[in-house]
């Protein structure tokens, strides 16, 4: 059962992944409320870093170092006018790059540009399986979430931001797998 399950936890990078075991994964709901309190009862597993997001003062500028200079797959720019920013996605076999410049007035990223004048690291994306499950959960660990209800990010699906200051220091993106 999911107690005898082994998780493995190996630091690859400074990312922590998470190995399990090939035994498939039974997800069952218990209508009585007899959770021991020592067994976490996580309704929700974190998932692959979708991608990491770098603020960019000249887009045009990024897009050339990475696709002329670097060789990599980019994207074709995507407005973004309800989060304020043009996108690019830079392909990496294992995850992307996700390339943010402004849009509008009210741009977060304009904000962050002020203060980082040449660009920088925004924020990393990893996957989650249940968006609304990892929402409850977090609320109830104190963790803030940056809006009420999950938002339709770059990729068509249901997106949420973590506070930088419940995650080290880190604007954290959560997506829907």
């Amino acid at each position: 059962g999911p107690q005898e399950q082994q998780l493995e936890v190996h630091f690859v990078g400074g990312l922590l992944s998470r190995l399990q075991t090939s035994a498939p994964t039974v997800r069952t709901l218990s209508s009585s409320k007899s959770f021991s309190q020592n067994i976490p009862s996580c309704l929700w597993k974190l998932g692959r870093l979708n991608h990491v997001a770098i603020a960019v003062p000249d887009l045009e500028k990024a897009q050339s170092l990475y696709k002329d200079v670097l060789g990599a797959q980019v994207s074709e720019t995507v407005a973004l006018p309800e989060h304020g920013v043009y996108t690019v996605f830079v392909e990496l076999g294992n995850t992307k790059l996700e390339l943010l410049h402004p849009l509008g007035e009210k741009s977060l990223i304009a904000s962050f540009l002020q203060k980082n004048k040449t660009g920088g690291m925004h924020h990393i994306c990893i996957e989650v399986d249940d968006i609304k499950a990892a929402m409850t959960e977090l609320k109830k660990k104190k963790i803030r979430i940056l809006s009420e209800e999950p938002k339709i990010g770059a990729h068509g699906k249901p997106v949420i931001f973590l506070h930088p200051k419940d995650c080290h220091g880190v604007l954290v993106e959560l997506e829907q797998a």
